[in-house]
């Protein structure tokens, strides 16, 4: 069944509607509710869950779900994902900007949250729901008083970061804790996300994120149910992949690991390639171009992505804990306006960059998630993070799908 409310205000005006419409929101109405099912250790999933796609820029818009993108999610959708071959599917989602004053999380905005992981579980993919960049209310302010320098917290801050962070997740976890494997909840997401503020205080910072992300598993697993087994995603800092694997710790569970964990990185590098504009072009092979005066000075190579990967394997896969890439992605530009640049060839750096990224990922045990914003516009040379055109349901990338896709296919799971 799915659920439709018009907006609620800020501010509940009776208490019983409200009580009914939480009730509604979080009920089990669409029987994807298993009590008591059994939950495989996360190395064992994480083999069933490659290759990985982004509902970017969609539940955690500040705006609401359409605000940074056109088109509401649907079970159509979701059929078209899976019909591409994704198994998959991370739901960035925000929570904090839709609790009131005393903590509670409008039920409008869960129930909706429910019905979009509940197409997912029709179609038996793989679900993670994390709290995204959510204004930045924990991932920059739990660790900064200031988001445009760094200021230190002090324990006052911590704690009520704690104790919000707590209080949301607990609502999160009582709401889905019947639901079976295919569900997981990711805490965070990119802690430290304001890299001038926080570039060389990750180590430094380290003890807070440890208290952040202990607080989540505990809270998740406070409320019983399936959710005392459920794998759960815990993000290294700044989710980048050499301070994680410098830094990083998993939160304990009885003093000793827990089965039921991922790590998260994720990965966009080069940037100057990926997402900045300072070069266009990208490979091995490419690295004769001529016509990008700055590849030499960023030049990265597909054994550097293999390097990076193998230290994730190193540190975590070869330990029995799995590590999800939860993002990565380049732009995919339109060069048709630019005489001294070549489409074709920096088409041949993206097809280079996805499948050398998604193999290397998948040969060192690594599920990648590909980000995807459903923006069809590449805006010359900014370009555009998107495969797939929701709207349409088609492929709107198909440089980058076919690469990925070819790149999943051409490695071999480690174990």
């Amino acid at each position: 069944m799915n659920l439709h409310f018009s907006r609620l205000p800020k501010r509940f005006g009776s208490t019983a509607v409200f009580l009914a419409i939480t009730l509604l929101a979080c009920f089990p109405l669409t029987g994807f509710a298993q009590p008591g099912a059994q939950f495989r250790p996360a190395i064992e999933v994480a083999k069933d869950m490659y290759p990985g796609w982004n509902l970017g820029n969609t539940l955690e818009a500040s705006g609401g779900e359409t605000s940074w993108q056109e088109t509401k999610t649907s079970q159509e959708l979701i059929d078209y994902v899976k019909s591409l071959g994704f198994r998959s599917i991370r739901i960035p989602c925000a929570w904090h900007i839709y609790m009131d004053e005393n903590g509670t999380i409008d039920p409008e905005w869960m129930a909706r949250v429910k019905e979009v992981v509940d197409y997912c579980m029709k179609d038996s993919i793989y679900v993670i729901l994390n709290d995204h960049w959510d204004g930045g209310w924990i991932e920059v302010e739990g660790f900064s008083k200031s988001q445009t320098e760094y200021v230190p917290v002090d324990e006052a801050i911590i704690s009520q970061k704690l104790a919000t962070l707590k209080t949301m997740w607990k609502q999160i976890a009582e709401c889905f804790k019947d639901y079976d494997e295919h569900l997981m909840f990711a805490g965070l997401n990119e802690p430290f996300q304001e890299y001038f503020i926080f570039n060389g205080r990750h180590e430094q910072l380290m003890p807070i994120l440890d208290r952040y992300n202990q607080g989540f598993v505990e809270t998740v697993r406070a409320t019983g149910g399936n959710n005392l087994h459920r794998n759960l995603v815990i993000q290294g800092p700044s989710t980048l992949i050499d301070s994680t694997v410098s830094f990083m710790d998993l939160p304990q569970e009885n003093g000793k690991q827990s089965d039921h964990m991922f790590v998260e990185v994720h990965f966009y590098d080069p940037w100057g390639f990926t997402g900045g504009m300072e070069f266009y072009y990208w490979g091995n092979s490419l690295s004769y171009m001529s016509d990008n005066q700055n590849y030499a000075t960023y030049v990265a190579t597909e054994n550097d992505i293999y390097d990076k990967f193998r230290k994730l394997y190193d540190k975590f896969v070869a330990n029995r804990i799995p590590v999800i890439v939860g993002e990565t992605s380049a732009a995919w530009r339109d060069m048709s306006q630019e005489e001294e640049h070549s489409q074709e060839n920096h088409d041949e750096a993206i097809r280079a960059y996805y499948n050398a990224v998604h193999k290397y990922a998948v040969n060192c045990g690594l599920v990648p998630f590909v980000w995807d914003i459903n923006v069809t516009e590449r805006d010359g040379l900014s370009g555009t993070s998107t495969i797939i055109d929701r709207k349409n349901l088609r492929l709107f990338n198909k440089i980058s799908y076919n690469a990925l896709m070819q790149g999943v296919q051409e490695a071999e799971w480690p174990y």
